[in-house]
């Protein structure tokens, strides 16, 4: 997704089956920086401060030991100064423009409020607190202003402009070359040749989107802590394992109540519709789920926020010179216009429709031989899914269940995975603090030893966290600065009770993968500048590398590595294999439609005028189907993977518009999948190996954004990609 790494906002657009890593609010350090040397963050902060000087922990993991909620204002507000200072003097400089006295001191400046921002972010995103969010509230139009402060500067601008009229005189190196064009493209995106009262709507726009967008992501976390639903009796938990049970039994203790408490996930669909018997259960989790942000929590109702949001963002992009949100949006990935996205969607949506009401056909035979004369709806999907599934290929998902303990698929999976192809060690750092209880530090290394970075592990939900998987960066990748990468895995699995083990659901082993994947890229990254490092791709490649370190989970050696019951140990079972890879297809249909329809309302939203935008919020629900009648995505018993009311992707920002990244993305994967498991693989082993892992980090991985992204895949395939491969993945071929 498009500039979809490092989080200069701090907010990570939550996933579900999807996974995504923090955007930054703008391109390049100069935006929010960071600096292992600088020393006069002293004369405007208390020494006493954590933020005040670089952290001096291994790799510069901030002190979280350290760090309390008292020195989050007082370091922002310094930083803020700070940065502006740093600024006006690049502004104000005599000397005549360079590389190294305006490009290098954007990318140079700000590291005092970079270091507090991505501390406040985590944990606003990770351990948040109504302090917390009032803290993010406060300060969301005031880093909107600092933001404009810089793209709407004219002497920083001219400057640019200057660099880019002597560029070849200059000899630049093409990094800095690329350094340059993203930034005044930026610029120029960003409203610097607007006329002066433009700019000052221009700018009130621009704080009051932060502050709505703001606002919208924290009603979202009230409004799935609201939604939760109490079970007073084990009897209504037909179906369950004791796992499980044991699991909505603490959740409901950490929360202080009696019971078994159904906390939500970010999505539609919620795990436990496969799991329980009880049809009303389903039923009442389901209904929990959908109604969110529709009013049936006053505190929670997000409709009049999402609608301004869409009604501002429209203004925005008009002011800008474009016809509607999304259309600014696409220009600035891979896409290139709205056109080409809606094409792309519009092709998949008939056969993936068609595939859904062909899976729901058999679900209903399924279900009228359960329960005569019942009909079906979209909280029986999951459970008579995993039936027809069991019935098709003699498969019992939730079998897998005792063979995937967490502690296992990590180390014996994803880590394994990346010893086997990239050459890489894990060693976990017990005597470096996380930010809170259960998250896991490891050092990584080389092949040779020689120290990578840090990865931080946080696997579990916990009261305040915002739901999905995502990655972010606590530390950029920077030869500028002399500084190594240490990245963050972000999921949502249920704690276990004491002494007991944490089973994962095969998608939640998925969700492992992929978010490493966003790891790996952030770890890998071998760039200067730290505004291009690591996941600062365009937003519809970010996920790219992600989907495909996917494809390990499936290797015959990975799955041998890590799939092990958590009692006896012993292996899953050969013939269990088999059917879960005869049974991977089965499914696609409502996994594709839900999917389409989420991607679908974020283009609806965002491809129309400020005066096209309802007024009412009781029209939300029908502006969203209208917009998907209209393509031929409405399908009742699959609702999208997000309603508008909870589709923090695009009305908590980060990926407004950019939600068919996902898409987008699985056309690159699946096409580079195909080249790991044929072009690069040695001795039939899929692909599995050091010179395909050495050749996808050297092309692509290590890259970031150190030029167009594109070009790196054409290296390693040596063409543009094709999407037969996707097609045939997801099932959408006759």
């Amino acid at each position: 997704m498009i500039r979809a790494s490092r989080p200069r906002n701090g907010k990570q657009p939550e996933g579900g089956r999807e996974r995504s890593v923090g955007r930054p609010v703008c391109a390049g350090v100069g935006c929010i920086g960071q600096n292992a040397d600088m020393t006069s963050t002293t004369q405007t902060l208390s020494g006493d401060n954590p933020f005040a000087a670089p952290s001096t922990l291994p790799y510069g993991l901030p002190d979280f030991a350290a760090i309390r909620l008292e020195h989050v204002r007082p370091a922002t507000d310094a930083g803020l100064t700070q940065q502006r200072a740093e600024w006006e003097a690049i502004a104000t400089d005599p000397a005549t423009p360079t590389a190294e006295n305006t490009l290098e001191a954007l990318e140079r400046s700000g590291q005092l409020l970079h270091r507090v921002l991505v501390v406040f972010y985590t944990l606003v995103g990770s351990a948040g607190n109504d302090e917390l969010r009032e803290i993010e509230a406060e300060y969301a139009p005031r880093l909107a202003e600092h933001r404009d402060a810089l793209n709407l500067d004219d002497r920083i601008f001219a400057r640019l402009e200057s660099l880019d009229a002597q560029k070849k005189s200059l000899d630049l190196d093409d990094e800095t070359a690329w350094l340059l064009h993203t930034y005044r493209t930026n610029f120029i995106r960003a409203g610097i040749r607007l006329g002066d009262a433009e700019k000052d709507r221009l700018r009130a726009l621009n704080g009051e989107l932060t502050s709505l967008e703001t606002e919208f992501s924290q009603r979202v976390v009230k409004g799935m802590e609201a939604a939760a639903v109490l079970v007073d009796s084990e009897d209504e938990l037909t179906g369950l394992a004791p796992d499980a049970v044991s699991s909505l039994r603490q959740a409901a203790a950490d929360r202080g109540q009696d019971g078994y408490l159904v906390t939500l996930q970010l999505p539609t669909p919620q795990g436990i519709l496969g799991q329980t018997t009880n049809r009303d259960l389903r039923e009442r989790v389901h209904t929990a789920s959908v109604q969110r942000g529709t009013g049936v929590d006053a505190g929670s109702d997000t409709r009049t926020v999402l609608l301004e949001l869409a009604r501002k963002r429209a203004e925005r992009a008009q002011l800008l010179g474009y016809s509607h949100h999304a259309a600014y949006v696409a220009e600035d990935g891979t896409a290139k216009t709205t056109a080409a996205v809606n094409e792309m969607l519009a092709r998949l949506t008939s056969p993936a429709v068609r595939n859904a009401r062909a899976e729901a056909a058999e679900l209903q035979t399924v279900l009228e031989a359960d329960r005569p004369g019942a009909t079906l709806e979209p909280w029986d999907w999951s459970i008579y899914a995993d039936r027809v599934r069991e019935q098709k290929y003699s498969f019992d998902e939730s079998a897998l269940r005792p063979y995937l303990e967490l502690d296992r698929v990590i180390l014996d999976g994803v880590f394994f995975a990346a010893n086997r192809v990239y050459g890489l060690t894990f060693t976990e750092r017990s005597d470096l603090t996380g930010y809170a209880d259960g998250v896991r530090v490891f050092e990584v290394k080389e092949a040779d030893g020689t120290g990578l970075g840090l990865f931080v592990a946080d696997y579990y939900t916990r009261e305040g966290k915002r739901g999905g998987a995502w990655m972010n960066n606590l530390v950029d990748q920077s030869h500028l600065l002399g500084l190594p990468p240490v990245v963050v895995n972000n999921l949502n699995i249920t704690r276990p009770a004491a002494g007991e083990p944490a089973l994962l659901a095969w998608d939640e082993v998925i969700t492992c993968f992929h978010e490493f994947g966003h790891a790996l890229h952030g770890l890998f990254s071998d760039v200067r500048y730290p505004s291009l490092s690591g996941t600062s791709v365009p937003r519809d490649f970010v996920e790219y590398p992600s989907q495909v370190n996917e494809m390990w989970a499936w290797h015959p050696d990975v799955l041998a590595s890590f799939a092990h019951h958590h009692g006896t140990g012993e292996a899953l079972p050969t013939e269990t294999v088999e059917q879960l890879r005869a049974s991977q297809q089965y499914g696609e249909g409502f996994a594709t439609t839900e999917y389409l329809a989420a991607a679908l309302l974020d283009q609806a939203w965002h491809q129309v005028g400020p005066d096209d935008v309802p007024s009412d919020p009781e029209a939300v629900e029908a502006f969203e189907v209208a917009a998907l009648e209209e393509i031929g995505a409405w399908y009742p018993l699959v609702p999208a993977r997000y309603r508008s009311t909870y589709f923090n992707h695009t009305f908590g920002g980060g990926y407004d518009a950019g939600y068919y990244s996902y898409i987008w993305s699985e056309v690159l994967d699946a096409d580079t999948v195909e080249w790991f498991r044929h072009d690069a693989a040695l001795d039939g082993d899929g692909g599995l190996n050091r010179t395909a892992g050495q050749a996808f980090r050297d092309t692509l991985l290590s890259r970031g954004f150190s030029a167009d992204p594109l070009l790196f895949y054409r290296d390693l395939r040596g063409r543009d990609s094709v999407i037969e491969p996707l097609l045939v993945r997801r099932g959408l071929v006759d």
